[in-house]
């Protein structure tokens, strides 16, 4: 652009006359580089203002053939890698040495997204595409450029049901104003073959507790399903970043309960891909606030107490029927084993004081006869608390009972005295068909008998 300026201000100059000190602030150069610029013209004509660096490669510039082995070892190789792994694996693999903004302008020049891209960079990249897809009259570049169209708006194609009940159940949990002023969660289960609501459960927070009393109703009511299907929240999976070993890290307290009953867990971090609860949710959304105020709950509990009767209701209303669907849950598990099963294992370490230290309270050991058993300190351990709050410890194959250790003794052996007692306690007297005379009274009446005979 300022050499075409240059060119027309010096040749309207040249041709016409005009002022010299006009043309100079036009240029913005003084008066001598003006006359510099009309002896060059007179002399090379349009050929003068061009630069003379034009139409020359840059010694440091890249190799054609080397742009074009980039993008196709990108394309048939390494099409799943991000453009800074890319990097080093053309480094590494290729021994093609070149920094990492090189390969993102190469890749970048031939139409080539990052599966890093973020947002913005993907709205820039479709929307370029859909400038050239209009300018395009080539019907197999058209249909090359809605395909790549497709992959990059991340399209979520529709997925039939499961074939059986319980084959997969689909878990969530929505934080909303379900009741009151105040936002809680409401933790949702859905059997993705009949659209049954198999589970639900209130609690202020998305948590573990929330998920196992959903859990509970599923092994209650129905049995053990096959599969559950969640988001990637840390209560379903764990990986520590930089750890060789995904599935040591990845076996969460819910996945261990999980796999005690032999259910397999799947997380995703795409919410269409389980579409099913993200519905139920918006449903839910809808219809549960109304019900709760009609009802006047206005706590958890009373929530809690009215899901039963509303999923009741709604299951009616909305799930398929499930008489002509094969079920693939197992049979119920008794409720001891539902208690033991659904229980939050923590490593603990016995104290100087023989005692362990869980949620802010110190507990003693007990054996299965009732008495305290005092353990070595420092002896390593688990401590389970089944669902139903009970609490035991675990060292190696021995299971200990534990028992709160109260703060202070609710009684001093020294100062608090028994008040005497008016009257004396009358001697109990067991009567005769007491179980522990039982066999002495049956020998008296057989000598009753025998004497009356």
């Amino acid at each position: 652009m300022k050499e075409q300026q240059k060119y027309e201000v010096i040749k309207d100059l040249v041709d016409h006359g005009g002022n010299k000190n006009r043309a100079a602030l036009t240029l913005s150069c003084s008066k001598r580089t003006v006359d510099r610029h009309i002896a060059g013209y007179r002399a090379e004509g349009k050929a003068y203002f061009m630069h003379g660096n034009r139409g020359r490669k840059p010694a440091h510039a890249i190799d054609e053939s080397v742009k074009a082995d980039v993008v196709d070892l990108y394309m048939n190789k390494y099409d799943d890698a991000n453009f800074a792994h890319f990097n080093e694996l053309l480094g590494r693999e290729e021994s093609i040495n070149v920094s990492e903004s090189t390969v993102r302008n190469i890749l970048s020049a031939a139409d080539v997204l990052s599966p890093k891209a973020n947002r913005a960079t993907r709205r820039e990249y479709v929307k370029r595409m859909k400038e050239t897809l209009a300018e395009t009259k080539n019907k197999k570049e058209a249909e090359h450029i809605k395909m790549k169209l497709v992959e990059i708006e991340d399209a979520h194609p529709r997925r039939p049901r499961c074939a059986h009940f319980g084959e997969m159940i689909q878990m969530d949990a929505s934080l909303h104003l379900w009741f009151s002023d105040k936002k809680c969660t409401l933790h949702l289960a859905i059997d993705d073959a009949t659209g049954t609501v198999v589970g639900a459960w209130f609690e202020e927070q998305e948590t573990l507790k929330g998920y196992y009393n959903v859990f509970k109703q599923i092994l209650v009511n129905y049995g053990i399903p096959y599969m559950f299907y969640t988001d990637r929240r840390t209560v379903f999976e764990y990986r520590k970043s930089g750890s060789k070993n995904a599935d040591r890290n990845s076996f969460t307290q819910f996945s261990y309960a999980c796999n005690q009953l032999g259910v397999a867990v799947e997380t995703t971090s795409i919410p269409q891909a389980k579409g099913r609860i993200e519905r139920l949710i918006q449903t839910m959304q809808s219809r549960l606030p109304v019900e709760l105020r009609l009802e006047g709950v206005t706590t958890i509990e009373q929530a809690n107490e009215f899901l039963h009767e509303f999923i009741a209701h709604y299951n009616a209303r909305f799930a398929l029927p499930s008489h002509n669907i094969a079920s693939v849950f197992e049979k119920q598990i008794p409720k001891r084993k539902i208690d033991m099963t659904l229980a939050v294992i923590s490593r603990r370490s016995v104290d100087n004081g023989h005692s362990i230290r869980f949620e802010k309270k110190y507990y003693r050991t007990l054996s299965r006869q009732g008495r305290i058993d005092y353990l070595h300190p420092l002896t390593k351990g688990l401590v389970i608390k089944t669902f139903s709050g009970k609490l035991f410890f675990s060292v190696d194959e021995l299971v200990f009972a534990l028992e709160e250790i109260p703060e202070r003794e609710r009684t001093s052996k020294n100062l608090d005295f028994k008040p005497p007692r008016d009257k004396p306690r009358k001697k109990y007297i067991p009567p005769a068909s007491h179980p522990w005379k039982l066999a002495s009274y049956e020998a008296f009446l057989r000598k009753q008998k025998r004497r009356i005979s």
